[in-house]
């Protein structure tokens, strides 16, 4: 069994920063690429930002030159630290990762729960 676990949401005013944590935990052989999605209130979930295993990232144009993503292999953790946070960034922030499962070939998806950021003006 594998499970991703965000930590590190919270209220912050505008032009704050936090900083959001997913630890990846269970029968995991190897995590591909990491992301974090986040879906607001009568939104569709949208990718934020992913990472790959070997450091190579990918930004929402919304999300660029403030946010930054990043990952440490030996811990099985990625990381979202948010910079200057805006009111319309508000959202359910969600863990994803695609893995290849211990002792087999198979990969899978694996989601977080989701962590709540909440941005006030």
């Amino acid at each position: 069994q594998v499970q991703l676990v965000e930590s590190g949401g919270g209220l912050v005013q505008a032009g704050g920063s936090l900083r959001l944590s997913c630890a990846a935990s269970g029968s995991i052989s190897r995590l591909n690429t990491m992301g974090w999605y986040r879906q607001a209130p009568g939104q569709q979930r949208e990718l934020v930002a992913t990472i790959t295993s070997g450091g190579s990232t990918n930004y929402a144009d919304s999300v660029k030159e403030r946010f930054t993503i990043s990952r440490d292999n030996a811990k099985n953790t990625v990381n979202l630290q948010m910079n200057d946070l805006k009111p319309e960034d508000t959202a359910v922030y969600y863990c994803n990762a695609d893995l290849v499962i211990r002792y087999s070939y198979n990969t899978m998806n694996c989601w977080g729960k989701g962590a709540l950021v909440t941005v006030s003006s």
